[in-house]
């Protein structure tokens, strides 16, 4: 075997490790994203980075690079001393949270009946088919899930990639409140959202940006109300001794 034959083998090799390892971060990002945003790893939950090698069979180098991924999310935070966990939930920053939502709901709304074309319809009725299915199997996570692919494609038809990026990452943060909403509520929504997103996707179709931005505000607001709710309730028994 000639030089250049073995330099090219060893390229081979070198970019094969470079993509398996590359699939290995993916796998892990994906995964414990997943369980973060769905309340599996509970907020203030240590990550160990020597059970992650053991639990997903690899080395310590790409579970290090999705946990880097996931604190650059803040979803994750390492410790003074070194240790790593699940970044507990920003109570205090709700209400500008809440602010940023309802108005990334009104503008992507409000832009897509404005720049939609044919196609963004059929991938946005799509959305709705899995969210509505959802709904109706009463499965939580995949309510979660397709709720915010749905307003995702929403976005994606406005054609404005900075508001799209923001409103997804608004979006992710956010199912952590909505999964302790549903999770207070016997994992059950109300069939009412399946009927706003119905009247959404009627007025993005309908180029009507006002009933566009009013729904948008509509129902990010009502959403906003519903987790405040949660937030407020005492459930405290009350026994007479």
């Amino acid at each position: 075997m000639s030089t250049s034959e073995v330099q090219m083998t060893n390229d081979d090799s070198s970019q094969i490790t470079e993509r398996k390892r590359g699939s290995g971060v993916k796998l892990v990002y994906d995964l414990l994203r997943d369980e973060i945003l769905d309340l599996k790893l509970v907020p203030g939950s240590a990550i160990d980075e020597v059970q992650l090698a053991a639990r997903f069979g690899m080395s310590r180098t790409p579970i290090r690079e999705a946990l880097v991924r996931l604190a650059g999310e803040g979803l994750i935070e390492t410790l003074p001393n070194r240790s790593t966990m699940v970044s507990n939930i920003d109570f205090l920053g709700m209400p500008a949270y809440f602010d940023a939502l309802v108005l990334m709901y009104r503008v992507t709304t409000r832009l897509a009946a404005q720049h939609h074309r044919a196609d963004d319809l059929l991938i946005i009725r799509e959305r709705q088919a899995e969210f509505s299915a959802a709904v109706a199997a009463q499965d939580a996570l995949a309510m979660i899930a397709t709720n915010a692919d749905f307003h995702s494609a929403i976005a994606a038809a406005g054609r404005n990639a900075y508001y799209a990026n923001f409103f997804d990452r608004l979006l992710g943060e956010g199912r952590r409140m909505l999964r302790l909403y549903y999770q207070s509520y016997e994992d059950r929504l109300p069939a009412r959202y399946v009927d706003e997103h119905e009247e959404i996707i009627a007025a993005v179709e309908a180029r009507d940006v006002t009933e566009a931005d009013r729904l948008g505000k509509a129902h990010g607001e009502q959403i906003v109300e519903q987790i405040g709710r949660l937030l407020t309730r005492n459930d405290r028994l009350d026994i007479d001794l």
